[in-house]
């Protein structure tokens, strides 16, 4: 077995494109002539996007890339007991069967498991196998929850979660949330979000910011004011008077769509560096003295923030799991 103790050159041969080679004993030795194992090791030591782009580079690097060993080395440490939280697994003892390491790491990426009794959803993030997590509405503090002339816990079809939180009328709207930041993958940059929808009528976010804060610890990290409605450039028409205050409104973040169908705001990010702390998040509209509805809370979003697309403005290729 050849050693991994090799360091990486790069050559350019007589036709100007560019090998990357190894120097071993002073001898130039591809990448291609490494033991799979070596190859394993290496990747290892990278990201799933680079594991799975790599694999497209031969079939060495193919069976190298999609070794467990390789894509063990991508999930949790203590991923196995957080898979012992998911009833839906247990229940179903087939979903515990993974052909391979690589299947798992790519069903967690794509498939949001339920744990804590439902009321959070766990998750990897595929381009760093970080970890992610959805605190439920039915684990937040929103105040007014449990009135309900206030809000109503509804099934809803696109949903993760057994119920959501449906907002029938307020004057005072907050909603508020936390985690504990060991939970969270280390030395991690992570941004929190509220993931909603505006029900059809829904009323009195229009024309007023909420505010939004995000503390860690004892430190505040974030503070701002959103707007929650993503129709806000359909109301221009409200404002002909009133350009200035068009202009500021129309500043502020607004939310987006996500590929699940719903709408999400960002409340801040930070960076999780000994996960020692804890993170509290909040949602605040309380001086417009306007009623507000037809608001529809899934939960508090917390994912890292990662270039998901290019690494030095290189665009990676995943290769599917199944």
């Amino acid at each position: 077995m050849g050693s991994c103790n090799t360091k990486i050159d790069q050559r350019k041969e007589n036709t100007g494109e560019e090998e990357i080679g190894f120097d071993n004993d002073e001898q130039g030795v591809s990448l291609n002539e490494l033991p799979e194992v070596c190859i394993a090791n290496i990747l290892s030591a990278t990201t799933p996007a680079d594991a799975s782009r790599f694999a497209c580079l031969s079939s060495t690097f193919r069976s190298a890339a999609d070794s467990d060993s390789v894509w063990k080395s991508f999930l949790p440490s203590d991923y196995l007991t957080i898979l012992s939280e998911s009833r839906a697994l247990q229940a179903d003892s087939s979903s515990l069967t993974f052909s391979s390491k690589k299947h798992l790491f790519f069903y967690l990426s794509h498939n949001p498991i339920l744990i804590d009794q439902g009321r959070k959803s766990f998750s990897l993030d595929k381009w760093s196998g970080k970890k992610s997590y959805m605190i439920a509405s039915r684990d937040l503090l929103i105040t007014w929850g449990g009135t309900p002339a206030h809000w109503n816990w509804i099934s809803h079809p696109e949903s993760r979660f057994k119920e959501v939180a449906k907002l029938n009328y307020v004057w005072w709207l907050e909603i508020r949330g936390k985690i504990s930041t060991s939970k969270l993958s280390l030395d991690t940059n992570y941004a929190a979000y509220l993931v909603f929808k505006m029900g059809i009528g829904a009323f009195g976010f229009e024309y007023h910011p909420a505010k939004v804060e995000l503390t860690l610890g004892v430190d505040e990290i974030c503070r701002k004011y959103v707007l929650l409605d993503p129709m806000i450039q359909r109301h221009r028409r409200w404002y002909k008077l009133k350009l200035i205050y068009l202009s500021v409104m129309s500043s502020l973040e607004r939310p987006k769509e996500r590929t699940d169908g719903w709408l999400e705001i960002e409340l801040g990010a930070f960076y999780n560096r000994y996960g020692v702390d804890e993170l509290k998040m909040s949602i605040m509209e309380v001086k417009a003295g306007v009623e507000k509805g037809g608001l529809v809370v899934q939960g508090i979003e917390i994912r890292p923030k990662v270039d998901k697309c290019s690494l030095n403005g290189t665009k990676y290729i995943f290769v599917s799991a199944f």
